[in-house]
């Protein structure tokens, strides 16, 4: 199949590639985790193509302008809970954070700018949609450079059967076939009306990947199941109070007092391998040496506790504050850490905070915490835990990492979304961390202060959960697996290929004919 690139004066009115942006960058957040439409996201690339088409035959600047619009409102509907975060939580007030929330959305949504230009170079060198889209989507999910890593793939974590080939390639291969499906549509519709030559093998390859999908999912359920049923058994409880952001500082008290009278309830309903407090649950500072007691943490509880708090040292006479993860044993012992790597802008540090100080009084919640510098894995007598921090968990790079050094049986992400109120923010986070399970074949246990905690089985299925906004105890015994899947192994290979792929277009010039 053949296209032709029209370069003349007669190219179609301006809004007509504007309009296919916006409806393309709805479907997309449309489709995405939080509102979840998923069948959306199957559609939502086709206006994207058929705008840059329309491009083609103007500057590139055209083709810059529509493509960053494409991104900007998939990214600022995606995202649009932020304004009420940096409302509540920067200080600059509403009409600051709805400004920066424009401008934070307009720099995610860059990535299809970058994804416009380079497919406008490469269109331009002759090579044909149906070679392009693709290599070049995977590019910019890959390496583009964003907060809040943002997958095509998130939209199905719902869809369980088509989500299983994640342990081969991680979310990337999902973008794939869901591409692909685009794809076929794209080029179907460009079929149609001329009634060419069909692009028979382009739809043979998107029936053939789904095909596969759906047959390694199946395969793969069962498997994982019957590895769940062998395995050894986690007794855990989840401790969720409730409490907002500000109130657990200004009540650590009560919130101490909340946790520890959930934890006693817990431990009266039956025996526990494990309770688990969210992030920041004590937040008295409490010392970094090792081994260190914190009797009074857990007081009169009878069972190891996995907590987040923070600690406190001084280096060269400056107090430096971790965001800190703490295993105390049987007799409150804490024997191993781990620091939370990865910080949030504004609620655990503010950019350029440092050189100039002002910042912070002008935010005055935004902490200055400092980052960890290892992942290692807590252990808990023959068990390694390794625990993501708050949106760490949503890293499919950083996890694997994470995954690589530790070789944990579980992982256990403590995180304290009191931070977005009632807003779709929990629910996007819960989504989001659901890949991280299946690319690993690890549970993922989520510890929330205000919801949503929950239980991720190996297949990405939540198993057990709190809502939001609630105060409640949550018991599940999880099973403690081991090995490493492909993705552990071999991580964003996908990747490495789609890179290969737009390199050697560059470099080669293909003559398509005119």
């Amino acid at each position: 199949m053949t296209e032709s690139i029209s370069t003349t004066a007669s190219s179609p009115p301006r809004y007509q590639a504007y309009g296919l942006a916006v409806l393309g960058g709805s479907l997309y957040f449309l489709g995405w985790a939080g509102f979840g439409f998923w069948p959306l996201s199957l559609l939502c690339l086709v206006p994207l193509w058929g705008a840059l088409e329309l491009g083609l035959g103007r500057t590139w600047r055209h083709t810059l302008a529509v493509a960053w619009l494409y991104g900007t409102v998939t990214c600022a509907g995606g995202y649009h809970w932020l304004v009420e975060f940096l409302d509540v939580f920067s200080g600059y007030g509403y009409a600051a954070s709805a400004l920066f929330w424009l401008v934070f959305s307009a720099y995610l949504g860059f990535n299809f700018a970058v994804y416009g230009l380079i497919y406008r170079a490469l269109r331009l060198r002759g090579w044909q949609t149906s070679t392009v889209a693709i290599p070049v989507l995977l590019l910019i999910e890959w390496l583009y450079p964003s907060l809040f890593p943002t997958y095509l793939a998130n939209s199905l974590q719902h869809q369980t059967r088509l989500v299983q080939i994640a342990d081969l390639g991680g979310p990337m291969l999902v973008t794939i076939v869901m591409a692909l499906v685009n794809l076929s549509v794209y080029e179907a519709s460009r079929w149609w009306p001329r009634r060419g030559k069909a692009p028979i093998r382009l739809w043979g390859l998107t029936v053939a990947s789904i095909a596969f999908t759906l047959i390694y999912g199946t395969v793969r359920i069962a498997q994982v199941e019957a590895e769940m049923e062998a395995a050894p058994v986690l007794r855990l409880g989840i401790v969720q109070v409730n409490m907002g952001i500000f109130e657990k500082r200004t009540q650590a008290i009560e919130g101490h007092r909340r946790h520890l009278e959930q934890s006693r309830q817990l431990e009266q309903a039956g025996e526990l391998d494990l309770i688990v407090w969210p992030e920041s649950a004590f937040v008295d500072g409490l010392p970094r040496t090792l081994p260190t007691d914190v009797a009074r943490v857990r007081q009169d509880l009878q069972t190891p506790i996995l907590f987040g708090g923070v600690s406190t040292e001084r280096v060269d006479g400056r107090r430096r504050i971790y965001n800190t993860v703490f295993l105390a044993d049987e007799q409150g012992i804490v024997r191993s850490t781990y620091d939370k790597t990865y910080l949030l802008m504004f609620g655990e540090y503010l950019p350029f905070g440092d050189a100039f100080p002002i910042l912070y009084e002008l935010s005055p919640n935004s902490g200055r915490f400092t980052a960890g510098t290892h992942v290692r894995p807590m252990t808990l007598g023959k068990w390694r835990i390794s625990t993501p921090v708050c949106y760490e968990d949503v890293l499919a790079r950083f996890t694997r990492k994470m995954v690589l050094e530790a070789k944990p049986h579980i992982l256990i992400n403590l995180t304290n979304d009191a931070w977005f109120g009632d807003s779709q923010e929990p629910w996007i986070h819960l989504v989001l961390s659901q890949f991280r399970a299946i690319e690993h074949r690890r549970y993922m246990v989520r510890a929330t202060n205000s919801g949503i905690s929950a239980v991720v089985d190996p297949l990405g299925r939540v198993v057990a959960r709190t809502g939001l906004l609630t105060r409640e105890n949550l018991r599940y015994d999880v099973h403690m697996l081991d090995g490493e899947t492909l993705y552990t192994r071999f991580g964003d290979w996908p990747g490495w290929i789609g890179l290969a792929a737009v390199v050697w277009m560059l470099i080669r010039r293909r003559d398509a004919e005119q």
